[in-house]
Parts: C-alpha cells; structure tokens; sequence
C-alpha cells in the first residue's frame, strides 16, 4: 500500500540508499487459531515492512482490530495482545509506507462496516489510478480517514450498486490499475486478488485443510502449511465458510489478465532467500546472477566479498563461477534501530558504519571484489568503498547483480526521483566507478538478470517480467503520474499568462 501527501521518506535507512518495498499480507480462513498464524506469518513477511503491523479478525459476530507501530515480535509475541483477536478467520499486514506519514490511521488492514456488513482490506503494491480516484470519490462526498490508497478500495466497494460482497469486491477492483495483491475478510468469507499484470506476488496455502494466502511461501514455512499455488494474475479466489462449517473455493476473473510480468525486483532484493516466488526460487536465482555476473565482467581479485545482507548470494555464485575465494569481508549489525538513527547529526554523520563493519583480517593488503543486490543513489557504495580501503585493501571492484536503475517505479518501490539514481547523474559506468572511489564499476546485463531467474533474454515485445525501473518499460497506465505531469504543466503555463 502506499500514503497520499506526503512526500517521500527515508528514515529507516541512514542515507536513502536502499530500495524498500511496502508491505506483506497474510490470511486464513476456518483455523481456531487465525490470529497466532497470522502474526506468525507477518514475522516470516517482516522483511516486506518494518514500520507497523496489523492484524484484524472475525469471531463470528464481531470483527477485532490490533494495530501496533514497529516490528511484528514487539506486539504480537504477547498473548495479551492476541486474546483480543478471537475467531477462527484473521488477515493481517506489516507495513512500509513509500510516501506517507507515519500514523496508526494508515496501517492495515482497514476495516469498515458497510451496507452488506463488515469488511476488512490490505493489500501489498500501489494503485496508480489511486490518487485520481480518491479525488474523484471526495468531490463526490466521500469521507476518508486515512492517507491511504487502500482506502479507496473500500469506498468503491461501499458504493458498488451489486448486492453480494463478493461482486462488490469484484466491482472494486476492476477499477484499479497498478500492481498489487489484496485480502479481505467479512463476516464469512476470505477473497483474495492480484493484478492483472501480476506484477505483485501473491500464494495460496493450506493448514489442516484451511485455506491461506501470504506474499510469500516463508510465511506458510513458518506455520508448516502446504503451498497450493501461485494466485494469478487477474485472478479473485474467494473462500466461503459454510454453514455446515466446510469452505468452498472459487476462482475468478476480475477482468482482462494481461501476460504476466512479475516483478523483477522480488528476485533482486526484496523476496526472501528461502521463498519460491513465481516457482523459481529466490535464492538459486540470486546466485545464479553472481554466475552470470562473473561471466559477463571478470576480474582479477584476491577476495569475493557481499555487501551484506542482498549481495550474498551472487556473491556466492560470483565465487564459485571465477574461482575466487568468498569470505565475509563486511560484518552487518542487525541491531541498528531507527530511534538510534534520529538524535543528531554527530551520530548521523558516522554513516555506514552504524549498519555495516569492515573484517580487516580478509580485506587488509588484497584485491577485493565487492558483491552488491543493487546500486540506487550510489551514496552507501561510496561509503563502503571507503571503509574497504581504509581496512588496507589495495583495490576495490564492485560487481552488481541487477542492471543500473534508470526509472522509478510506481508499483510498490520506494525509489527515488530519476534524477536522484546514480545511473542518471553520470554518462557512464567509468565516471560512475570514479564518483564512488572504486576501481572498476559494473552491473549484470538485463538478459543475464533474465537468464538468472529461468527466463531467455529480454524480448522486447514481449518480456517475461516487470523491468521498468531498467528500461522504462511500464507494463500499466501510469494516471496519478500523468496527472500529476499535466498539472504542473498548466501550473507553469498558468503562471506564464
């Protein structure tokens, strides 16, 4: 999900250097403990958002709410906390919000109590017909009550001239455009969405014979529950409770599915290692571009060594394909919070140190090749390279296991401005390898990153995955972004007279 507003934030990370994606779902129907899967499910998604979490559930008369700022363990490990969520029906959502101000209103899931009765939504990705529909919905006299595009979701539902919840979900979501899977509860089913494009990932799973939904199998891993499948892409699965307490599942179409194009990004940085993602897996993917790497931009070193904790695995494979030794050459602390990151300037100022440490014994007099998932502003590899030399190293050689990033992406990425990615700021690779301090820069190619994940090589007409913050090749309309562009063109125009 994403927040309307406000402007963009990064104060989770020391310098905005790092791609951050907003959020994971999770979601069980018919268990009698819903709520303690659920927030063991969210734990398993927490890497997806760790700003806020919640969880809501139906115990067969009225619905629950928990919602907390912060991780996952820090509310949902309290048995006090899901006493308060009874009911054998949960979904729940762990939050990063890629543009919006950090408030309870805005974490998910969001409920409402409508015409046909209660409903509770969340959703992974962004809508990008979001801003103009909630501005068209408020000239209509719409209330909302949060900053968040989800919210839009549940007021097209509470609008809906169709009589059935499910339709009414159906209804709503064939007016949204962008990437996202979606759940949602009501007093007896649990229906599950992902867009047309399939750009956000979204499983089916089952436990003792109960359906689930989750952005990833390390959820279902988690609770030991067997995966199903992928959902599709355009696909609705709705989960029905009946009254002799067996579930019905029915699949449908909320529109026209487009080719599928998940997104590449899941595979990069932002799946776990251990999650199959689109019946690849996540981390044979990952050092299948350190291989592929290697191959495309050898180089004499001494040490292979991962910008923790992303470029592991390719380095791994960088590795082994170039008969490099691999050791850990960066130490990450993993203890690093955001309210250490805030008091001043002074603590601010020690930069990546806070988050990472050299590991002088494998760096000190040799040639290292730094191994990283992704390069966005370029200001954390500076930093790094620094640290590196400062350690003795004689040379220091960075290898990226994703292509340079050109776009910003409007489906669920938080990145920054296009002029703000260091791809767009330096006419080439050498000129970029100079402003970081590094001896030699480059990046994987878009078809060995294709190659990596179990494609073939790009084909331009028709690619197997959303690359659009590689190319510019955006798979949807982009309206709140058009809009946006044409208002500032009349703005100017305006002010020309």
């Amino acid at each position: 999900m994403s927040d309307f507003l406000f402007p963009g934030r990064h104060d989770d990370d020391l310098d905005g250097d790092t791609l951050h994606e907003e959020c994971g779902v999770f979601g069980i129907l018919g268990h009698p403990d819903a709520a303690t899967l659920t927030a063991l499910g969210l734990h398993a998604l927490q890497h997806r958002g760790q700003e806020a979490a919640g969880i809501v559930s139906f115990d067969g008369k009225q619905f629950h709410t928990e919602k907390h700022m912060g991780l996952v363990g820090d509310h949902y490990t309290n048995p006090a906390t899901l006493a308060k969520l009874p009911g054998n029906m949960a979904i729940g959502h762990t939050r990063y919000s890629t543009t919006g101000e950090v408030a309870l209103r805005n974490v998910q899931p969001l409920f409402a109590e409508l015409e046909v009765g209660g409903i509770a939504v969340a959703h992974n990705g962004n809508f990008t017909n979001g801003l103009t529909l909630r501005r068209q919905l408020i000239a209509g006299g719409a209330i909302c009550q949060s900053t968040s595009d989800t919210e839009v979701v549940l007021h097209l539902i509470a609008r809906s001239r169709y009589t059935s919840t499910t339709d009414r979900f159906i209804d709503a979501i064939r007016q949204m455009e962008g990437g996202y899977s979606m759940l949602g509860i009501t007093r007896t089913k649990l229906i599950a969405a992902r867009d047309p494009t399939g750009i956000r990932p979204l499983v089916m799973g089952e436990l003792d014979g109960k359906p689930i939904f989750a952005s990833e199998t390390c959820a279902l891993d988690i609770i030991g529950a067997k995966y199903i499948r992928d959902v599709e892409n355009g696909e609705i699965v709705v989960c029905e409770i009946q009254p002799d307490g067996s579930i019905t599942i029915e699949a449908k179409k909320s529109g026209n599915p487009q080719p599928e194009r998940l997104c590449l990004f899941e595979y990069v940085y932002f799946a776990r290692p251990d999650s199959v993602v689109g019946g690849r897996s996540v981390y044979v993917a990952r050092k299948n571009m350190g291989i592929n790497l290697a191959k495309e931009h050898p180089v004499e070193g001494d040490v292979v060594v991962p910008v923790p904790d992303g470029g592991t695995p390719a380095a791994l494979g960088y590795a082994q394909e170039s008969g490099i030794p691999f050791e850990y050459g960066i130490i990450r602390n993993h203890y690093v919070g955001r309210t250490f990151i805030e008091p001043t300037q002074q603590i601010r100022a020690f930069g990546v140190k806070l988050k990472h440490s050299a590991n002088r014994a494998m760096i000190d007099g040799k040639r290292v090749i730094l191994v990283d998932d992704s390069i966005v502003r370029g200001t954390t590899s500076l930093k790094i390279v620094q640290m590196i030399r400062d350690a003795g190293a004689r040379e220091v050689h960075i290898r990226v296991a994703s292509p340079m990033i050109f776009y910003p992406d409007f489906y669920g990425i938080d990145t920054p401005d296009r002029d703000k990615l260091l791809a767009n700021q330096y006419n080439d690779v050498k000129a970029m390898a100079k402003h970081i301090g590094a001896d030699s820069l480059e990046f994987i190619s878009i078809d060995g990153l294709y190659r990596a994940v179990g494609g073939e090589d790009r084909n331009p007409a028709r690619p197997q995955f959303t690359d659009h913050y590689f190319t510019g090749d955006y798979p949807t309309r982009l309206l709140d972004k058009e809009g946006e562009t044409m208002g500032r063109k009349l703005s100017v125009l305006a002010s020309n007279g």
